[in-house]
């Protein structure tokens, strides 16, 4: 939150409709001030229409829309402090790197001398002092990203909206721009709210994450917790792996990872929750290794074990195993309640 307790950005009953279809049903969210949140989801499930509608691009059919305390609902996006990262860049291929950063701030008609002196201290806080003569097509896709960002924070905005920023990039690229992203957002201090189906991005970047799902908003929460403790079967299977249980009338989720493989008869420790069965599918990955797990009372489980000193030959010998699966009861979340809730 700003210092006076209102968020950088508040949104109440926010819906939106084309047609039959209802892409954003009624969200309420409140972002702090500084803050790097991310909406995450399947594509269809609202994020970017509800970004859309806070940059202005998109006019809400009911709700509101408000930044740091103001009403700007029907404000069209030149008037509203926010600028827009797109995963297309949008540069212009005609002018040099310097002057597409400077574009907006001559829109705005700030001085020239003024219009330099910004544009090479952006340059400079996304790590490209020195790039300013440079044509676009003569950056890289990640350079490129960069002063698409430059440009979105000269103008230092409230908040900065980034739409998929990092989609066109390789894997090994996105990786790196996810550290640098971040580093550049606390060094600047603007309110991040960055939209992304990515989950493993999400994770590694976000301060918050709000699952969307069908137009609506199944969970706010930190990364570790909404990986941790997913609030419903969707996040579950969504934001990583997960094993959904069924037992005594309630579903119950556990990552693959939480659970401990043991063989050749090791027994658990005390308190673990114990299932046991057949190893019937084993996945070498490098570091880690997949095994799935046919068990005795019905059903399958995936655990996934750190190979630490075990090479390809000797996991892959797991395949038809008697197996025991363990886990402790504070690692598995509800998902599901029984009909008419707890008592």
């Amino acid at each position: 939150m700003s210092p006076d307790g209102v968020p950088d950005i508040r949104v109440q009953g926010l819906t939106k409709r084309y047609a039959e279809v209802t892409a954003v049903d009624g969200i309420d969210l409140d972002i702090p001030s500084g803050e790097f949140f991310t909406m995450l989801g399947p594509s269809g499930s609202g994020k970017t229409t509800t970004l859309r509608m806070i940059a202005g691009f998109e006019s809400p059919d009911e709700g509101t829309i408000e930044l740091a305390g103001e009403d700007v609902s029907r404000l069209p996006p030149y008037d509203r402090p926010v600028n827009t990262v797109f995963q297309d860049y949008a540069l212009f291929p005609h002018m040099t790197v310097q002057q597409n950063v400077e574009y907006g701030l001559m829109v705005k008609k700030v001085r020239k001398g003024d219009r330099g002196t910004r544009a090479r201290e952006a340059l400079e806080m996304v790590r490209l002092a020195g790039y300013g003569e440079r044509k676009p097509a003569q950056l890289s896709g990640g350079q490129r990203q960069r002063v698409a960002l430059a440009r979105a924070i000269v103008n230092r905005p409230k908040v900065l909206l980034l739409d998929e920023p990092l989609g066109a990039l390789d894997f090994k690229l996105r990786q790196e721009m996810q550290i640098e992203l971040k580093a550049i957002q606390r060094e600047v201090g603007i309110t991040f709210v960055y939209v992304t189906h990515d989950q493993e991005e999400a994770l590694t970047m976000s301060d918050r994450i709000a699952v969307f799902n069908q137009g609506r908003i199944e969970q706010v929460g930190p990364p570790a917790e909404v990986y941790e403790h997913p609030e419903s079967e969707f996040i579950a299977g969504f934001v990583g792996v997960s094993n959904v249980i069924e037992r005594d009338g309630r579903r119950y989720t556990v990552r693959p990872e939480k659970i401990t493989l043991l063989m050749n008869g090791a027994e658990p420790q005390g308190g673990s929750h114990v299932e046991r069965g057949v190893v019937s599918d084993v996945q070498y990955v490098g570091p880690v290794t997949r095994y799935h797990v046919t068990l005795d009372r019905g059903g399958a489980l995936q655990v996934l074990a750190q190979n630490l000193e075990e090479g390809s030959s000797e996991v892959l010998e797991a395949r038809g195993r008697r197996v025991a699966l363990a886990w402790r009861p504070e690692q598995e979340s509800v998902i599901d309640e029984p009909e008419g809730g707890t008592e």
